[in-house]
């Protein structure tokens, strides 16, 4: 089968690329050795038909793939250990064939049944010997509070205060328990509410009763989650209630099976678990693209004019202020707006800035590509204004053939599938695991007037016959520090998200960031920039560590806020000078290359290291202290402040 896209009105409506049909061309593929084709169509088939048997296909050939190909398919390895109270065996393949369709190569490992305490108290186990990236502790509310779920009628009120208060305890060991031997990312469920307490209608007049102790409980482990780096809670009694407990509960699997979940509901059970995984995995979107006509809006403005689109409270312009709102709720999470349109400029404005039902306005979006260009150029050329690389866009767009245009020749590109009917436009954008975020930074939050900012900066800059010129313009100030508290989920997530200037692309979680601060030398760096045009925030981490005479550099990244302007200097010289003062005659550091770290490749020779060896794909470049003139240029203010780690477990 050819590679060329058919114009059909659907995702899924197109003879040659039924099920059936992508299945045999998988195979083909793999077979000619055409393996990149091969893993594209594999997604393709998973987006089609994402139902159990499709995933077990989907995980074979993907097993298949990674063998063939050597491991060189453009995948993040993750691995996910399941503790649990009840089987999740059949969950399993859904969720690898998710992760697959985010970019993820997940290895899961479930723990037995029932043995979850063990499991988190014996350091020996089975648990910390696969050594995963994150946990998920799956328990019923049934195993994890037993005399409240079963005997609660019989319980004294107190009994059953304390009883609640048991749980939260137990709950708080298990979690020390397992920060001490891992420190990987800890999810775990909160408990389900009883769909009926024992005591009827009554139970609700009181937070005493059944279900306001469950309550009760699932506040108390949000609290004690804050207390530990890394542990977050899913909301199980909400995903529950969304679905409705009567469908998503199976009692007669239950029974004989001891699976609660109904079949129907087992592909929901792996999304919500991809909504930690995915940003926990740094597969997550930078930018949302946007259409305008009949995705904005309903309707052509080119066409209908201002008076004529569809956007508002009423039906039927309610899905798409629907949209909008919830592009807004991504834009305070710190994912960026774009528009890109195949449109009248004019046309476009006036709609943006004059209609009253529009609640995002051009000020929202970072950039905008409103013209008659394709749409694949317009998405490159977006992705390079904004300077990120091409999977930090996600694009949605109404129409089908754009939809899988932009798959076929960007597969990098987070592609959103949406319904036909525009009200369920919002929800596929909320349900969209790649705008997950587990931590928010003020930067996050400030993102979008960061880039209207550095747009006056590109304005101001071409004012200047030089680049030294504009850079004593600038009025640059560094700040240097050791990761604190308060900077410790910052730093932890640029490690995650940061691609293009990092040197090792090395992913750490905060508690991992947490320990390495407590070693004796290491350190670990974050700085901040600041100019006359305002504040860049968190945007640079160094991670290096002493052997003897030797310093080596574990982490060294930037944002691509500030690349070119000689921070990356200022921060090298910081680590150069402090090498030197402890009394370090070498520093030295690898170059791991990614499709993606191209613009950090030059960054060692081009400040006097020499290759020392090539291992593989990397390099490792040492320079001489004893001999070094590195420094902090002259127009960049450096200061340097010392603090200590501090805050949660």
């Amino acid at each position: 089968m050819s590679d060329s896209i058919s114009n059909s009105p659907s995702d899924s409506t197109s003879a040659e690329r039924n099920p059936s049909n992508l299945r045999a061309e998988v195979d083909g593929l793999i077979a000619e050795g055409a393996f990149d084709r091969a893993s594209r169509r594999l997604a393709e088939l998973w987006r089609r038909d994402p139902a159990s048997g499709t995933a077990s296909f989907v995980t074979s050939r993907l097993d298949e793939l990674r063998d063939k190909s050597g491991h060189k398919l453009p995948l993040t390895t993750f691995k996910l250990a399941v503790l649990r109270s009840f089987t999740v065996e059949p969950i399993v393949p859904l969720l690898r064939a998710e992760a697959f369709a985010f970019g993820i190569d997940l290895e899961v490992h479930v723990g037995d049944f029932n043995t979850y305490v063990q499991d988190m108290l014996d350091s020996q186990s089975s648990l910390y010997r696969f050594a995963p990236n994150a946990v998920v502790l799956a328990v019923r509310a049934d195993q994890a509070a037993p005399e409240l779920c079963r005997d609660f009628a019989d319980l004294a009120p107190e009994a059953a205060q304390q009883a609640a208060e048991r749980v939260v305890r137990g709950y708080q060991q298990w979690i020390g328990a397992f920060r001490k031997h891992s420190q990987a990312a800890l999810i775990i469920h909160s408990l389900e509410r009883p769909s009926s307490p024992s005591l009827g209608v009554l139970d609700d007049q009181s937070e005493a009763g059944q279900s306001g102790l469950i309550r009760q409980i699932n506040r108390e482990l949000r609290r004690v989650a804050e207390e530990f780096h890394g542990v977050y809670v899913l909301d199980y009694d909400a995903l529950v209630a969304r679905h409705g407990s009567e469908h998503w509960h199976d009692e007669r699997k239950w029974l004989t099976a001891r699976l609660p979940i109904a079949a129907g509901y087992l592909l929901p059970m792996a999304s919500e678990w991809m909504r930690f995984i995915v940003p926990l995995s740094g597969r997550t979107a930078k930018v949302l693209v946007v259409d305008l006509d009949n995705t904005l809006w309903g309707g052509v403005i080119g066409e209908d004019g201002i008076t004529g689109i569809k956007v508002g409270v009423e039906y039927p312009g309610a899905g798409y202020q629907a949209l909008q709102r919830a592009l807004l709720d991504l834009s305070r999470k710190g994912i960026l707006l774009a528009v890109c349109s195949k449109n009248n400029l004019d046309d476009a404005m006036e709609a943006l800035e004059e209609h009253p039902g529009m609640l995002v306005r051009a000020k929202h979006f970072a950039a905008m590509r409103v013209n008659w260009t394709d749409k694949t150029q317009n998405l490159r050329e977006i992705a390079q204004e904004l300077n990120v690389g091409m999977d930090a866009l996600a694009f949605l767009d109404d129409n089908p053939f754009e939809r899988e245009q932009v798959r076929a020749a960007l597969p990098e590109v987070t592609v959103i599938s949406l319904p036909k009917n525009p009200l369920g436009y919002a929800a596929a954008v909320r349900n969209c695991a790649a705008f997950e975020r587990l931590t928010l930074s003020s930067e996050d939050q400030q993102r979008t007037k960061m880039y209207a900012v550095q747009k006056q900066r590109a304005g101001a800059e071409q004012n200047f016959q030089t680049k030294e010129d504009f850079f004593r313009y600038l009025e640059q100030e560094a700040e240097l520090e050791l990761v604190s508290g308060l900077t410790l989920a910052r730093v932890a997530q640029m490690t995650q998200k940061t691609n293009q200037f990092n040197l090792t692309t090395r992913r750490y979680t905060e508690p991992q960031i947490a320990e390495m601060a407590e070693k004796p030398g290491w350190h670990i760096f974050s700085i901040r920039v600041r100019d006359r045009f305002g504040d860049h925030g968190l945007v640079g981490v160094a991670i290096v560590h002493d052997e003897g005479e030797q310093c080596e550099v574990d982490a060294f990244l930037l944002s691509c806020r500030v690349i070119g302007r000689t921070v990356e200097t200022a921060l090298l010289a910081h680590l150069a000078e402090t090498a030197a003062q402890r009394g370090c005659k070498r520093l030295v550091g690898w170059f791991l290359p990614t499709k993606k770290n191209a613009p950090a490749r030059d960054f060692y020779p081009q400040h006097g290291f020499e290759r020392k060896e090539v291992h593989g794909t990397g390099s490792l470049w040492t320079l001489d202290l004893t001999a070094s003139t590195s420094h902090c240029p002259d127009w960049i203010k450096l200061v340097t402040r010392e603090t200590k780690t501090g805050g949660k477990n």
